[in-house]
């Protein structure tokens, strides 16, 4: 079976019930995403199909007896594989989309209606660090110029590792006297945000900047040092890996500490300062606030294990 799914039967006609895969591919073609989104729904939709065939499930889907009850037990699997809620959400989403299109062109009914994803769980999924632990991440990251200059910037300003690897020397550039980082953001189509470059967000950067003599405008802002990949653009693992050693180091090394951990860190500090939602709404570049609050419910917690109530019972017995 293909691993992802192509659009090349988009044009021809199909029956769901003898060929699928030119249905799945017209439909493909037919959805209004970015062309990654395409991928994304191709190889969803073929595990789907896959899981259809091996559980002896796709003769019932060419017979038409394929039932709701055959989709939940698809979402039982899927849990039972041990993937996360986001994960097996998104499944679930693309696959009632797929029957919901079907049922459009009466090609099949919607069967999967009413089937919902896994709760998700409420509350942070990764830590932020406190102000003690990001300044000893970054004291062990200066042996480096090229990582202490990435975890700075990822401390200051908030940028996820898919935005730190996008980046170009010429993306430091200003608007007005304020110097900026140009940002192609999360499912975003070109660089059209920004943050802004402090005086200590900045400093590293050109510290590591003048060891790469002759380097162009153009060129990845962080390169590679590996022999196989020596000077080429750095990949999200690569950095996600810097981070989580550097962790590792300072003793933050279970699971729910994370190169991420590093965004959630600058939400947290620019609340503690005084800063308002708004405030780590934009230097996060979340487009709801409803996002940006999971940061306060995360100070409340810290609060309340830095002002526990419990402590106080010390004294009384």
């Amino acid at each position: 079976m293909d691993a992802v799914l192509t659009t090349t039967a988009a044009a021809q006609p199909a029956n769901l019930a003898s060929d699928w895969r030119a249905v799945v591919a017209r439909f493909l073609a037919a959805e209004d995403i970015k062309q990654s989104s395409r991928g994304l729904y191709g190889r969803t939709l073929s595990r789907f199909f896959s899981w259809l065939e091996q559980s002896g499930r796709l003769a019932l889907l060419y017979s038409g007896q394929l039932s709701r009850a055959d989709i939940v037990a698809y979402k039982d699997g899927l849990i039972a594989e041990g993937l996360s809620p986001l994960t097996i959400g998104s499944y679930i989403v693309i696959v009632r989309k797929f029957f919901a299109a079907m049922e459009a062109e009466k090609l099949y009914p919607n069967i999967t209606k009413g089937i919902k994803a896994p709760r998700k769980e409420k509350g942070f999924r990764k830590a932020h660090l406190s102000p003690a632990k990001a300044s000893a991440l970054l004291e062990q990251s200066r042996d480096s110029l090229r990582d202490y200059a990435i975890i700075n910037l990822m401390l200051r300003t908030g940028l996820r590792t898919i935005e730190v690897v996008r980046a170009d020397i010429a993306d430091i550039t200003y608007k007005g006297d304020t110097r900026v980082l140009l940002i192609w953001g999360k499912g975003h189509d070109s660089k059209d945000n920004f943050v802004v470059l402090t005086d200590k967000a900045f400093a590293p950067l050109q510290a590591y900047l003048r060891t790469r003599k002759g380097a162009k405008p153009g060129e990845p802002l962080f390169t590679s040092t590996s022999h196989r990949n020596a000077g080429g653009r750095l990949t999200t693992r690569t950095i996600s890996g810097l981070c989580k050693a550097g962790l590792r180091t300072i003793g933050l090394d279970s699971h729910e500490f994370t190169a991420h951990s590093l965004r959630h860190t600058t939400a947290c500090a620019i609340l503690q300062a005084g800063g308002q939602l708004t405030d780590a709404q934009a230097v996060l570049r979340h487009q709801s606030p409803v996002t940006t609050q999971i940061y306060t419910e995360s100070i409340k917690e810290q609060l309340r294990l830095e002002r526990a109530p419990e402590q106080a019972l010390d004294a009384v017995f």
